[in-house]
């Protein structure tokens, strides 16, 4: 058993599922490579999550060390931004791994799908 984060995980695999397992952290995660976003600007990248699942999967992920949230008070309105710590962009590889995978997924066998 692995411990992190005050969770038992069976292998590091499942640990690195909990930390970006899910329809939407993955995503999150990728649009933050590119440096800090708002929390709007990342809803409108994101398209159909809802406000509730987006906030969520962002505080899982700040909870988890992997993005930051820096607030700025200076001037109303207020201002939120996200981004990737030292320990999320050790993330960087794999979330490329996996776009890349996507484009290749679609390049080679969606055509495959609408075939059948």
């Amino acid at each position: 058993m692995h411990q992190f984060k005050g969770k038992q995980y069976p292998c590091c695999t499942s640990l690195t599922m909990g930390v970006i397992g899910g329809k939407w952290k993955t995503v999150i995660l990728f649009y933050l490579i590119g440096g800090k976003l708002r929390y709007n600007e990342l809803r409108k990248k994101m398209g159909t999550v809802t406000e509730r699942t987006l906030s969520l999967q962002l505080q899982q992920l700040q909870e988890d060390g992997v993005i930051q949230r820096e607030v700025f008070y200076s001037k109303p309105p207020l201002k939120v931004e996200y981004s990737l710590t030292e320990f999320g962009k050790t993330l960087i590889p794999i979330l490329e791994a996996i776009a890349q995978w996507g484009d290749y997924a679609l390049e080679n066998h969606s055509a495959e799908e609408n075939a059948q």
